[in-house]
């Protein structure tokens, strides 16, 4: 009996401490290692074609390539997989572990306008090929301006400056690093796309082999004899070849042309483990500008929001104790002056306009900001690892549906406060259901109809559509209504003043209040615009993104000034009798959107200058806009809770006849 009354946590302290008894290691997350013998079959796959320049991804297969002998197989891919719009084949890529040989692949038949025309298209828009070999994305390595530039995939073809022909890249030179894995007492636990597994002790002897903790490529142009290459079959070995620098050994592109692919395998022993295989490609450019930067914005942001947070306790402060060390008869006096924040006891909880619009937006604000805050604490614990491919975004996606709970309850809460009644809480949670994955749905839809013109991987499937609206209206959409019903049972958050039956007049301004409320947003702004460089580059330049920590802590401090800035905005419009704050509050820290999607078009002028043509514009500020009005719900609601508090707060500390 006494074992039965032991608390639960002490069942799990107990049960972790005795499995780590037969464990001495733990990588956690990552992709199911993979061990290899001497001539095991090692097969590559490939991703789609991607271009910084028009950012319309495309089958590897749309352009005339070799195709693997079983046929074209595609991999199981998760949510966010096909949402970023990668499509992962298999490929005829096979080697042979330890193995150094020159394989001839295949020849194709001669060359059509339409492959052509298509080919030079695709090298001149600087069109990457996406190989993956036990998980790990294709490296190659540039040297521009006596400096060495890692980039992942490897070009379509090659254009000389001059413009006057273009050569397809024909023959990859691949450099495998290998690690010896000897079985040692480490326990191996996977989250990649292998699914879920773990290496025991009694594995050690199938687990012993090679691990690959590299992937190098080196891609040439080389013009093959057709004739000779011809009588040659799929995987047949060739002599070894070197990358010849004169052009007129290229394999130009241009009609009846038959183009021979080859390629060469060399595999390096190296030092790398497994678990430190992705750390070439987490390096980021700049790492130390990156880290000044960041301690610098944090340290201004901490000061200045210290100095405003100060000024404004002092204030408060000082309003509250004048008014309390006086006797009544003066109390009485003092209430008769025009003396600020307190004429507007009797308006101040005045039911706003479009209050329904506005519980709709604090609620879908909460939901938004939970699932950020969730998703980027597991990233910065290492959860979303890049090796997972889709994960970060199919989590986001999870964490939003299950989170219409919260987005219900908050909604129709507030929706009771300023009401009153419960009553009419049915169409604010479907309100609240629908508001921004709707807003999401019109942009989303939008931007499909121009990929599926353009024939992109990047479009939506039909099926893909189906289950999207399946998981919104089948999961989002009741957890939303049930967020609403518990809405209800919910005590109204009680005021403690009453409203007056006639509004108070608002004297007039010299200068427009709500240029104030858009100037607020700069703050804000302020401890988010180095970050979102960082954030633009790794989408749209196709670099990885891993510094979550230093994200979670700008994430905090984003919520910390939004905070700070609309609280402060909130008194100052008290003070000059304005007393409706409501929306005010929630635009002082949510106008940090305009901010964010005007940097977003600074971004595509000044540091997407590759990018061409008006559909890759049109893509670009179209999710622009979708992340700013998300950034805008999200911190607009961070500014309102704190406002309500604080203005509940603030008149619930004196008493006003």
């Amino acid at each position: 009996m006494e074992l039965l009354r032991r608390p639960l946590i002490y069942w799990v302290f107990l049960s972790v401490t005795v499995f780590a008894q037969f464990s001495n290691a733990f990588y956690l997350p990552g992709s199911y290692m993979r061990t290899y013998s001497t001539k095991d079959p090692i097969l590559a796959k490939v991703n789609s074609l991607t271009s910084i320049e028009t950012e319309l991804p495309f089958s590897y297969y749309s352009l005339p390539y070799c195709q693997p002998p079983g046929g074209i197989k595609k991999s199981a891919e998760n949510l966010g997989e096909l949402l970023m719009g990668d499509q992962i084949d298999n490929s005829p890529y096979r080697f042979r572990m330890n193995v150094n040989e020159t394989v001839y692949l295949c020849t194709t038949s001669p060359l059509n306008e339409h492959e052509v025309k298509l080919l030079k298209q695709r090298t001149r828009d600087l069109y990457q090929v996406n190989m993956i070999l036990d998980n790990l994305p294709v490296m190659r390595f540039t040297t521009q301006n006596g400096v060495k530039i890692q980039w992942t995939g490897f070009p379509i073809g090659y254009t000389p400056p001059d413009g006057s022909a273009d050569y397809i890249i024909n023959h990859l030179k691949f450099t495998i690093l290998v690690h010896e894995y000897e079985g040692s007492r480490v326990e191996i636990i996977g989250t990649g796309e292998e699914g879920l597994g773990v290496i025991s002790e009694a594995d050690k002897k199938k687990a012993s082999g090679y691990e690959i903790v590299g992937f190098q490529v080196v891609p040439c142009s080389i013009k093959h004899d057709p004739e000779t290459m011809t009588k040659l079959h799929l995987y047949d070995n060739i002599s070894s070849v070197v990358c010849p620098n004169d052009l007129e050994k290229y394999q130009i592109i241009r009609e009846q042309e038959r183009i021979s692919f080859t390629y060469e395998v060399e595999f390096v022993k190296s030092d790398i483990r497994w678990p430190s295989r992705w750390d070439a490609y987490l390096k980021m450019e700049g790492a130390r500008v990156h880290w000044f930067s960041i301690l610098n914005s944090l340290m201004v942001i901490f000061f200045l929001a210290g100095i405003v947070f100060v000024i404004f306790l002092r204030t408060v402060r000082r309003d509250l104790t004048r008014y309390e060390e006086l006797d009544k008869e003066a109390q009485a006096q003092m209430n008769e002056e025009l003396s600020g924040w307190k004429l507007v006891v009797g308006d101040v909880f005045r039911e706003p306009e479009s209050s329904k619009l506005l519980c709709v937006m604090v609620g879908n604000g909460v939901q938004i900001l939970g699932m950020a805050i969730v998703t980027i604490v597991f990233a910065a614990l290492g959860f979303m690892s890049p090796a997972s491919r889709g994960m970060l975004l199919t989590g986001m996606i999870i964490l939003y549906l299950f989170l219409g709970i919260a987005s219900g309850y908050v909604s129709v809460r507030l929706w009771s406060t300023i009401k009153g009644t419960s009553e009419g809480w049915r169409s604010i949670s479907w309100f609240a259901a629908c508001f921004f994955p709707g807003i999401a749905f019109i942009i989303l839809t939008a931007l499909n109809f121009v990929l599926w013109g353009s024939n992109s991987t990047g479009a939506i499937p039909i099926s893909l559509y189906f289950e999207l609206l399946f998981l919104w209206f089948c999961i989002s959409v009741p957890l939303t209504l049930i967020g609403g019903f518990m809405g209800t049972k919910a005590q109204p958050i009680e005021y403690p003043v009453r409203t007056n039956q006639i509004p108070r007049e608002i004297p007039a301004r010299k200068y427009p209040s709500w240029l104030l409320v858009l100037g607020a947003g700069t703050l804000p702004f302020g401890t988010l615009f180095i970050e979102l460089f960082f954030i633009l580059s790794s989408i749209w330049l196709g670099r990885f993104y891993y510094v979550f920590g230093f994200l979670l802590v700008v994430l905090l401090l984003l919520i910390i000034v939004c905070a700070e800035v609309s609280v402060v905005l909130t008194y100052m419009h008290l003070c000059v009798e304005d007393w409706r704050w409501w929306w005010k509050a929630f635009f002082a820290s949510g106008s940090v959107a305009l901010y964010v999607f005007l940097y977003s078009i600074n971004y595509l002028v000044f540091d997407l200058q590759s990018l061409s043509g008006p559909v890759s514009a049109f893509l670009y500020l179209g999710y622009s806009l979708l992340m700013a009005i998300a950034i805008m719900l999200s911190t607009g609601t961070i500014g309102f809770l704190m406002s309500f508090y604080f203005v509940h707060y603030l008149f619930s500390s004196v008493k006003i006849d």
